[in-house]
């Protein structure tokens, strides 16, 4: 037995305006209930506009929590059906489970067996599908209208499943086909790469609206199909293709993912999208001896100890360093106009502010806290695993500053900087980058080699 089911929401915030339920023995309709359903909500004109369904119309309607009981007795041991399942699935199962239920069916989508069962279509939509099979929709875009269109459509599909295999994989618990994103055809995720990289989501424009990094790019890419967060189960939707890009080595896997994301700036994307930095953290000397540490616009420094997007994250990144080496915050210039720190009274600054400590002592602190945030050496390449077996993953750094990453031949003796520069992508150095090489080297610094700013001279098992 089968639930044909569909649903209309409100848009943003996906709050139920309608649904649509036809219970289905596969050669009929045997049961039905169709409801407006009061959202609580406002709804947007444009959803009005494209639905016909007005808050007028949904004011005296009854709330879910009415017809939560009726749904759940009606869709009782059946298999709920759906155009793109996942969508109308999960926005019921939230209503549920904000009551305080556990609705749970087995699920079949619509979108996924067309794919199989009618291959070669254009688009998938309900739509297009409908055109391509002679079904005529007779309300478009509201719930019993579309619902009987899919209850049409599924009948003609189980018809071409002369065997019932198709349904029955798709049934199978153990079978990836009821979790892929409905756009996704299945063949895109059998070729994906389980070796280490980044991938690409992108939709039916052929835009990048998700990008990611991992170690195995198979494993972690199902990972978000099977994720019913609300942002998860919303870009699941959009899937259309998957592409990848291997990198054998995590560290270079990382590097790729920002520089991407920083690119192509994708919609599910919400870390390392900014890409300028304004503010940059400097130290100098004063005519006492005591060493600072400040902040300005980058524009305003030539050597900076590190950057960042904003005045905000660099006080709370010098507030965290001001704690940890017991400096004092009026000569990190995060208190202004006091002749002596806030922090002396709370025994958190040793009192250089009050003639208290000694320049030496204090100064030793603040090289500590400068040496915690720059690297060992200013010229040097971290030596990473390659994609294939010939070649090893190369990251460059000179002067400080990060250059870049590629791959090199393993017999390939370089022995220069410029030699290093001929086998990198050039990519731009900013703080995100600066986070991921500092964690990196705190617990790799066995793969850093020390360049000479024209020479090196390292051990032969060193050498490429």
């Amino acid at each position: 037995m089968y639930s044909i089911v569909d649903i209309e929401t409100t848009g943003q915030g996906a709050k139920i305006t309608e649904i649509s339920i036809l219970v289905f023995d596969g050669k009929k309709i045997i049961d039905e209930f169709t409801t407006l359903i009061n959202p609580e909500c406002h709804i947007p004109p444009f959803i009005t506009n494209l639905t016909g369904i007005t808050n007028a119309m949904v004011g005296s309607a009854p709330k879910f929590y009415e017809i939560a009981k009726k749904i759940e007795e009606i869709t009782l041991d059946t298999i709920f059906v759906a155009h793109n399942v996942n969508f109308d699935y999960h926005i019921i199962q939230q209503e549920f489970k904000n009551l305080g239920f556990n609705f749970k069916r087995k699920k079949l989508c619509t979108v996924r067996l067309s794919r199989k069962l009618i291959p070669g279509l254009n688009s998938y939509s309900l739509g297009a599908l409908c055109a391509s099979q002679n079904i005529t929709i007779k309300d478009r875009h509201r719930a019993k209208g579309d619902a009987e269109a899919t209850t049409i459509l599924f009948k003609k599909l189980l018809k071409l499943d002369t065997y019932g295999s198709v349904f029955h994989s798709f049934l199978n618990p153990k079978s990836r086909q009821a979790t892929i994103p409905p756009l996704l055809p299945k063949k895109i995720v059998d070729e994906l790469s389980t070796k280490t990289g980044v991938y690409y989501f992108k939709n039916s424009k052929n835009e990048i609206i998700y990008i990611g990094k991992s170690t195995n790019i198979k494993q972690r890419v199902l990972s978000h199909f099977y994720d019913k967060s609300k942002k998860e189960v919303a870009m699941c939707l959009e899937i259309e293709n998957i592409t990848f890009e291997e990198t054998g080595s995590e560290l270079i896997a990382l590097l790729l993912e920002s520089a991407e994301i920083k690119k192509h700036y994708p919609k599910f994307n919400r870390a390392q999208k900014r890409a300028n930095e304004s503010i940059g953290l400097f130290s100098y000397e004063d005519r006492n001896g005591i060493v600072h540490l400040a902040y300005n616009r980058l524009k305003l420094i030539s050597n900076p100890l590190m950057k960042f997007y904003n005045e905000t994250e660099c006080r709370l990144f010098l507030e965290k360093l001001c704690e940890t080496f017991e400096l004092c915050p009026k000569y990190c210039h995060l208190q202004s106009n006091v002749s002596s720190c806030f922090h002396f009274q709370l025994k958190k600054c040793k009192g250089i502010c009050r003639n208290q400590e000694s320049t030496s002592s204090y100064n030793k602190r603040v090289q500590n806290a400068v040496a915690s945030i720059k690297y060992n050496t200013e010229n040097f390449i971290i030596k990473e695993t390659g994609r294939t077996k010939k070649e090893a993953g190369i990251v460059l750094v000179v002067n400080g500053i990060y250059k870049g990453f590629g791959y090199i031949n393993n017999t390939k003796k370089a022995t220069s900087i410029t030699d290093y520069y001929n086998h990198i992508a050039a990519q731009k150095d900013n703080n995100d980058v600066k986070k991921i090489l500092t964690a990196y080297l705190k617990k790799n610094s066995e793969t850093t080699i020390p360049l000479k700013s024209s020479f090196v001279e390292v051990a032969p098992n060193l050498l490429f």
